[in-house]
C-alpha cells in the first residue's frame, strides 16, 4: 500500500530539516527554482531522472525508498484551508488585486490567450529595496498560450470520424 501523502511530505520535509540547507541552497546544488525544490519535497512535482544524482548528492538524507516515491507522478493537490494561511491570502489577494490588469497587459503584448501553469517557472527571492528594507520577489515564468479558433476541419477527433 502506498504510504500516505501526508507521512511522506513529513519525511522529505525532515530530511531537509537534517541537512541544515535552505530551499536556496538545495536549489543551487541541484539547479533547480527555489520554488521547485520545495514543490519536490511536497510532492506537489516529480524529481526527473537526470536529476536525481544532483538531489542525492545535495540532500543525502533522502532514502532510496523516498527518492523512489519522489520519482513517481505527483497527485497534485492543496488544502483548501490554506487560504486562512496569511502568507498564502496575501499572495492570493495581490493576485486578484493585480490579475485584470496583468491580463489586460498579456492580452495586449501577446494577443488573446493565457499564461501556463505547466510550461512554468517559480522563484522567490530576497532583495533590499530602495529604503533599505527587505523585499520579496515573486517571479512567475509560464509559457504563452494563445487560445486557438475552433475550426472544425482542424478538429482531429472529426477527421477521424469522416474517415470511419
Amino acid at each position: 500500500m502506498e504510504e500516505s501523502r501526508v507521512n511522506l511530505v513529513r519525511r522529505l520535509q525532515d530530511a531537509k530539516r537534517q541537512s541544515g540547507k535552505s530551499y536556496n541552497q538545495i536549489a543551487e546544488e541541484t539547479g533547480l527554482t527555489n520554488v521547485y525544490v520545495a514543490q519536490l519535497l511536497r510532492r506537489q512535482a516529480q524529481l526527473k531522472s537526470q536529476t536525481l544524482p544532483k538531489l542525492k548528492e545535495s540532500l543525502p538524507q533522502l532514502s532510496e525508498e523516498l527518492l523512489e516515491e519522489m520519482m513517481k507522478p505527483p497527485f497534485r493537490c492543496y488544502d483548501p484551508n490554506l487560504i486562512q494561511e496569511p502568507a498564502i491570502y496575501r499572495l492570493n489577494e495581490a493576485v486578484m488585486h493585480f490579475g485584470e490588469s496583468i491580463k489586460e497587459i498579456i492580452n495586449e503584448e501577446f494577443g488573446d490567450g493565457i499564461m501556463s501553469a505547466i510550461d512554468f517557472y517559480c522563484s522567490v527571492d530576497k532583495v533590499k529595496g530602495v529604503d533599505g528594507k527587505d523585499r520579496v520577489v515573486v517571479t512567475f515564468d509560464g509559457k504563452y498560450l494563445p487560445y486557438t479558433e475552433q475550426v472544425t476541419e482542424h478538429m482531429t477527433s472529426r477527421l477521424r470520424q469522416q474517415g470511419s
